[in-house]
């Protein structure tokens, strides 16, 4: 049974990158950083969707180390402390890695708690609908059980997998009687037709010591390797945590388990994996496009459309998605928008650097965004956050000029300190490192001009 005062944490999987979404979505600044819906980006919904039910103070993220910082800035932003929230994976090596190094991260901490495994960047309509199977899932848990969410699913999706489910234990549980792959479409319609198919949301709820026996018990190798990378000071290394299998926790555990139970549940939920189903979950206009930036259109239906930085004009399109961002486009047919990670692919194997970041890369002490490069010429956008500091080698002896738009920096150059305000300018051209820190209350803004 379910001991009153068990604490209860959320465990948020942020380690995946989101090729469907590109260009928008990308390995540096993949799609739960990204803010898709509203004000707010998709980890930061997730954890306000969270908090009523679970404290903040208890919310844990799984993510690659190169997005430590910036997910930290997320917290931050909706008042959130990071401090001991965040735990890095070397490499991302699935689910299943994931949620155990989590687990053993808490439960180091606290033996008799209640893992709540969500990953960051799914949406749901129906907030309180999903409270109210949460704490369903929770009581069943504190039971011994191991609860996943089940989605009815409304549509022959044949991009998410299924959970077949048996017999009722409860209100609301069901056993899982087994999981099973994406179905083509004819499959999928005698999914929904039977009425006990699910899709698979990737949501699960469980006792922390009765996932760590299963872990022992149905895939020994990994929990040993896992103990042994996490026991040993400077042993989790991208080499050593490469070495464990890459392995979803619904092969390494859920299709083995007995303990398995599936709720059925119907709030609203989407996984926001492909512009398709972004386009599907947003609402639409009379005419059935969705708009975001600065777009135009004329006899235009059924479209997603969406600007980052310059007008779109779109003329007598139907089915379409068009996606802009400061370096790049992509065109589609709604239906096959998912095919964009075939481009990705391309992109990669090609060296180009576009599948890989934005022309804004973001640091710990704030962000570069690339405005111009030829040859002889680099004019980019340096934002300094408050309290922060950054080195700016020189190993070329080029002549790099800084000029202060907005806010307060203050220069380290050869033991003597130099300081910007909006209009001042500074220019070195040895080869040499300064050091910028920003002493004010709000970001600094200097643009860069560096030429041969």
């Amino acid at each position: 049974m379910q001991n009153a005062n068990q604490s209860i944490y959320s465990v948020l999987l942020a380690g995946g990158s989101g090729t469907r979404l590109w260009p928008v979505s990308r390995e540096l600044y993949p799609k739960q950083l990204v803010r898709f819906i509203g004000n707010y980006s998709l980890v930061q919904n997730t954890i306000k969707r969270l908090e009523s039910v679970i404290g903040a103070h208890n919310i844990r993220i799984v993510c690659a180390k190169e997005h430590l910082h910036e997910t930290a800035r997320h917290m931050k932003e909706i008042g959130i402390n990071p401090e001991r929230k965040i735990i890095c994976e070397p490499c991302g090596r699935n689910t299943a890695p994931a949620v155990l190094l989590a687990l053993l991260n808490i439960i180091a901490i606290e033996k008799d708690a209640i893992l709540c495994v969500f990953p960051a960047d799914h949406v749901i309509q129906n907030t309180s609908l999903f409270h109210k199977k949460l704490k369903s899932a929770i009581k069943l848990a504190g039971n011994g059980y191991i609860v996943t969410f089940g989605i009815k699913p409304d549509y022959p999706e044949t991009g998410y997998g299924y959970i077949e489910a048996g017999k009722k234990v409860s209100p609301d549980g069901c056993i899982i009687k087994r999981f099973v792959e994406k179905p083509d479409e004819k499959t999928a319609h005698k999914y929904i037709k039977a009425g006990n198919f699910f899709w698979n949301s990737g949501m699960f709820v469980f006792k922390a010591d009765i996932m760590l026996e299963e872990y022992k018990k149905l895939n020994p190798s990994l929990f040993e390797m896992m103990s042994i990378i996490t026991s040993k000071k400077n042993y989790c290394t991208k080499k050593n945590y490469a070495k464990l299998d890459d392995i979803s926790l619904d092969i390494a555990i859920m299709e083995k388990t007995n303990k398995g139970l599936v709720i059925p549940s119907d709030f609203g939920w989407s996984d926001i994996g492909s512009w398709k189903s972004l386009y599907d979950f947003l609402p639409k206009d009379k005419t059935m496009n969705v708009i975001d930036g600065d777009v135009v259109t004329e006899n235009t239906k059924n479209c997603f459309i969406m600007g980052r930085q310059r007008l779109i004009a779109a003329n007598c399109l139907e089915n379409i998605v068009i996606v802009e961002t400061p370096d790049s486009v992509f065109v589609s047919d709604i239906a096959n928008s998912r095919d964009v990670k075939n481009i990705v692919s391309k992109l990669k194997k090609s060296n180009r650097k576009e599948y890989q970041q934005h022309k804004t890369v973001f640091y710990q002490w704030g962000n570069i965004t690339l405005i111009e490069q030829k040859k002889g010429l680099t004019v980019a956008i340096h934002i300094v956050y408050p309290g922060s500091l950054y080195k700016v080698p020189n190993p070329y002896g080029r002549c790099k000029q800084f000029i202060a738009v907005n806010g307060i920096a203050k220069i380290e150059y050869s033991g003597k300190y130099h300081r910007l305000i909006k209009g001042k300018t500074f220019m070195f051209s040895e080869k040499k490192t300064i050091s910028i820190s920003n002493p004010g209350d709000n970001a600094a803004e200097l643009i860069c001009v560096e030429t041969k």
